[in-house]
């Protein structure tokens, strides 16, 4: 749930610190007041991208932060952990986003540095937002068949359906690529025969390359390396080199140590190293002998490379560039050598790949037959409630003339307001504001499915009233008994029923507006006023009479 709040600078803001409660939360205030504040800057945690024209003019940067706990935090560990990011200590996650006019933008969860991608992720965990053009998504087709799959838990099982879809439709595409490839020409065959061949004769090991091109180096500056380790051969153990020196001074520190036993370390020090010396002038001589090429092996060398260098310019100058354009090279003549046999056991493979897809389909539909029987009968309860006492509401399952990403059927929502008129779709019957209800209907009994801890709805309650918005109420408070519910209402019904009550109020009698967010569930004038308020005016005797009543005792 979320626990605390801090926002500063952020449009009309300046700064407000708010702490939260669990159950119901409503969030009231005139028209243009700024309440759509409050949702911005939960928007911008969950990872909403931003524009710097938020930033509260005459601020260098608009801050967001906000802790929330979680009872079990181990799923959002788990999340936490995929992003490399800290676990919550004590199941408290904290967000922080900085948004500065000058400088990059700066994101922390946990007190570590995040992307937004990582904040978009961690919001899908923790925040639901319900906004009022969502009715409007119910007459989509593809939001209706997400609605029913959700009541029916079937994500997981349209998820392997959709796999298998994938694969049928990639093996279709292999098939169609293959089957319109023309055939290629005896002289087109012979050229990549060619080309591969002349792959082949070479070692392509990342080893092999290096070895090839330091031989290849070593070659192209074969006499001046043989004449330097010559020289250095020669400098070494020729006959005025160090060897023989140092031979001289091996005597005299033998006789040396004759006459002082203890300088015999010493001459045996410099003996070692007469031998080393003598080892280094060999090794020497021997390297010159090795860089000797002779004609044929140098040749062969400079052919290799050559052809090296040129697959290297012709497929990207990589290794792996050039091995990918040899598979390519397989690939094709294979294809070529036997383009029927391909194409018959490709038609196999998809054969068995559509009965399995049919048969993932059969049973993800038979999920949504069932699931549709009890969303329409729990859906039309609720819009009953809501004010639709001879409304009909059906789910009906469309088969679909072949499969799809989703199936080989959708789902269809039917709906008649008025006894005795048949239920039609629901972009064919129903108003704005029955729209809206319907929603409602919809999200209260999909709401114990959400695991998502916090609910925020914005003004979902439009077009309804009186009698009804007190029920909207019943349905929003019934939602925070397993969930945090923000609500944005202009509805006093429906904020009477919040145990938590934020009034949001834009002063504008100086130079400068200023926006200001004020729990005042603490005070009960404070409510009774606000709701009065809502009712048409804070200081008339009815409306706070009538505020009284809706609060209740």
């Amino acid at each position: 749930m979320l626990q605390s709040l801090r926002i500063r600078n952020l449009a009309l803001l300046e700064e407000v610190a708010l702490d939260f409660e669990a159950g119901f939360t409503a969030v009231t205030g005139e028209t243009g007041a700024g309440k759509s504040i409050l949702l911005g800057a939960l928007s911008l945690l969950a990872g909403e991208r931003a524009d710097k024209a938020i930033i509260r003019q005459g601020a260098s940067a608009t801050e967001t932060e906000a802790s929330l706990y979680f009872e079990d935090p181990r799923k959002i560990n788990a999340v936490l952990a995929q992003l490399d990011l800290s676990p919550c200590e004590d199941g408290i996650l904290i967000l922080k986003r900085s948004l500065p006019r000058d400088k990059a933008p700066r994101i922390t969860v946990n007190g570590g540095l995040a992307t937004l991608s990582a904040l978009q992720q961690l919001g899908e965990h923790w925040v639901d937002f319900h906004g009022p053009n969502e009715p409007r998504r119910l007459l989509k087709e593809s939001c209706q068949l997400e609605l029913l799959d959700r009541f029916g838990r079937a994500e997981e099982m349209l998820a392997g359906y959709a796999a298998g879809y994938r694969a049928w439709r990639d093996l279709i595409d292999a098939r169609e690529r293959i089957a319109n490839e023309t055939r290629l020409a005896p002289d087109q065959l012979d050229f990549l025969r060619n080309q591969l061949a002349r792959i082949d004769a070479l070692d392509l090991t990342d080893g092999a390359v290096e070895a090839l091109e330091r031989d290849f180096a070593r070659m192209s500056r074969s006499q001046e390396l043989i004449e330097l380790s010559q020289g250095l051969a020669g400098g070494l153990t020729g006959d005025d080199g160090v060897q023989s020196r140092v031979a001289t001074l091996l005597r005299d520190a033998r006789q040396l140590e004759q006459i002082d036993a203890a300088s015999k370390p010493l001459a045996d020090r410099l003996a070692s190293a007469a031998v080393e010396l003598n080892e280094l002038g060999s090794e020497f001589s021997a390297l010159s002998q090795q860089l000797q090429f002779d004609p044929e092996q140098a040749e062969q060398l400079s052919a290799q490379m050559d052809t090296w260098l040129e697959l290297k310019r012709k497929h990207g100058g990589q290794l792996t560039a050039v091995l990918a354009a040899r598979d390519e090279m397989r690939r094709r003549l294979e294809v070529q050598g036997d383009l029927e046999g391909t194409l018959a056991k490709l038609e196999s493979q998809i054969g068995e790949a559509l009965r399995a897809a049919k048969k993932d389909a059969a049973a993800l539909r038979a999920a949504r037959e069932k699931a549709a029987k009890e969303l329409a009968r729990l859906a039309a309860k609720a819009i009953a409630q809501l004010g639709f006492k001879k409304a009909d509401f059906q789910v009906r399952i469309v088969p679909l003339p072949e499969l799809g990403p989703a199936g080989d059927c959708g789902a269809e929502f039917l709906f008649s307001p008025n006894v005795g008129e048949a239920p039609l779709p629901l972009n064919r019957v129903a108003s704005s504001g029955e729209l809206a209800r319907v929603m409602l209907a919809l999200k209260t009994v999909l709401a114990d499915l959400d695991e998502v801890p916090l609910l925020v709805f914005d003004e979902v309650d439009a077009n309804v009233g009186g009698e009804i918005g007190r029920v909207v109420g019943e349905k929003m408070a019934g939602i925070a008994k397993n969930h945090q519910v923000l609500c944005v209402t202009h509805l006093p019904q429906v904020a009477a029923q919040a145990t938590c009550h934020l009034v949001v109020t834009k002063d504008q009698s100086k130079d400068r507006a200023v926006v200001t967010i004020e729990p005042i569930q603490a005070s009960r004038k404070a409510r009774v006023t606000e709701l009065a308020r809502m009712l048409g005016d804070s200081k008339a005797k009815s409306a706070l009479a009538h505020a009284e009543e809706l609060l209740g005792k």
